[in-house]
């Protein structure tokens, strides 16, 4: 993915291994990422147990928020394509207890269904 894409908040799937390294932190014994999506400086990370959104912040983005959610929260989720005036598709992710969803916005609809994909795969098991 390059610095044009990201910019305009294209998400794109990343090599696991590149960012295995970043990742050794938070994992638990035994857990290990499977698919990474990176969104300029956020990750969206699928691991065999859990989704976990990774927030970066400030203008160095040294500042993270991690949000850890189990697959078995998640209620429901959404993927909403662009339309002819509404150039951004958006990513809503229900989860249980919680009324409000969780919110990603992207700029192209291709991208987005790789997440949507990817949810269905690992919400669905």
């Amino acid at each position: 993915m390059g610095l044009f894409s990201g910019l305009l908040g294209n998400a794109g799937e990343v090599d696991v291994a590149e960012v295995e390294q970043e990742l050794a932190s938070i994992m638990a014994d035994g857990e290990k990422p499977e698919q990474v999506f990176k969104l300029i400086r956020d990750m969206i990370v699928f691991t065999n147990r859990r989704l976990i959104l990774i927030d970066k912040q400030g203008l160095t983005g040294s500042k993270k928020e991690y949000m850890s959610i189990p697959y078995r929260s998640i209620v429901r989720f959404a993927a909403e394509t662009k339309g002819h005036f509404d150039l951004d598709s958006d990513l809503k992710i229900w989860l249980s207890g919680s009324e409000q969803p969780i919110s990603k916005t992207f700029s192209k609809d291709g991208n987005i269904m790789s997440v949507q994909k990817a949810l269905a795969t690992y919400v669905c098991r």
